[in-house]
């Protein structure tokens, strides 16, 4: 009986660890995260109203449960405008008068996939053709029912795609990681929501591995150079600048205990030639919260960065 009591025991403290990211996600992290995006090629559609479809592509995504991303993402929310009739209404002053059908996409902006559509049509007056454009595209709702319908169909074909791929996802990032490109690979598996609970606990027993090798070969990189910074000049400028560098290292890291040696010997030099306490060290362990933030900060970072862009196709 005592045994059996330690094996649940055992399986108890595995699936705590396998789920401790899911735990701790935040509000934005559960959601499905969009970008929105409006091409550069719908015909006729003025250069200010690109920008004013384009927030209220965010609005619909925000209201509805959905997150905006804020880098690029796989998935999509886009639109494309067909102007139905344009009229000149008499005045004084003449108004503009159009009518739009205006088509929203749902959906795999890299492959050019379509989860979802809806069309509404919406009309606009204004005093100029610019002006009567921009009315009738805030008219756009997200309360609007046929729009809510339309969004969750889309996160439904999400949620889908990530339970026919997740095996193949966590394979890619595997892949990367072999080649060093431990960030992109963090970047891959901190895009899947927890909202998708099987793939994103896969996802995070999986970053495990790789963020460890990352946070191994960034200490090393780091250490080395604080090392020549301060074996170069001897100083308080050098103390400065390597000690900034020894205290960014990740405590998890496997050489954090020969940079907190070097700290340490840092910090007695600079108390010899200055009499200061020091005040960069390399700290001995991190909280899980604190560990998950910083994974996640990796991903982020990344998916902000410049090799991070995506060249959308548009999806009709």
């Amino acid at each position: 009986m005592k045994k059996i009591t330690q094996l649940l025991l055992a399986a108890t403290l595995v699936l705590s660890s396998s789920i401790s990211f899911a735990q701790t996600a935040s509000k934005d992290e559960n959601r499905i995260m969009l970008t929105s995006w409006v091409p550069p090629t719908i015909e006729g559609m003025p250069k200010i109203a690109r920008k004013n479809l384009t927030n209220k592509l965010k609005q619909v995504v925000t209201k509805n449960g959905l997150g905006g991303s804020p880098f690029n993402t796989r998935f999509i929310i886009s639109a494309n405008v067909a102007v139905m009739s344009k009229d000149i209404l008499p005045g004084p002053p003449p108004m503009h008068a159009y009518n739009l059908d205006i088509t929203l996409y749902i959906g795999d902006g890299i492959e050019g996939t379509v989860f979802a559509s809806e069309t509404i049509s919406v009309k606009g007056v204004g005093t100029n053709e610019n002006k009567a454009y921009i009315s009738a595209l805030k008219r756009i709702s997200p309360k609007n029912a046929d729009i809510q319908a339309f969004v969750k169909t889309g996160k439904e074909k999400i949620i889908q795609y990530y339970k026919d791929n997740c095996d193949l996802i966590i394979k890619k990032a595997n892949t990367l990681a072999d080649q060093n490109e431990y960030e992109q690979a963090i970047f891959v598996l901190t895009g899947i929501p927890s909202a998708c609970e099987e793939c994103y606990v896969k996802a995070m027993n999986a970053i495990k591995p790789i963020y460890q090798k990352q946070i191994d070969r960034d200490c090393k990189q780091k250490l080395q150079k604080a090392t020549g910074i301060w074996n170069a000049s001897q100083d308080m400028a050098a103390a400065e600048e390597a000690g900034a560098m020894l205290a960014s290292i990740d405590p998890d890291a496997s050489c954090a205990p020969q940079a907190r040696t070097l700290s340490n010997k840092i910090a007695a030099k600079v108390k010899q030639i200055d009499a200061r306490e020091w005040k960069y060290t390399v700290k001995e362990q991190q909280q899980e919260s604190e560990r998950i933030a910083a994974v996640r900060a990796v991903g982020v970072a990344y998916g902000k960065g410049p090799k991070a862009n995506v060249t959308y196709k548009t999806l009709w």
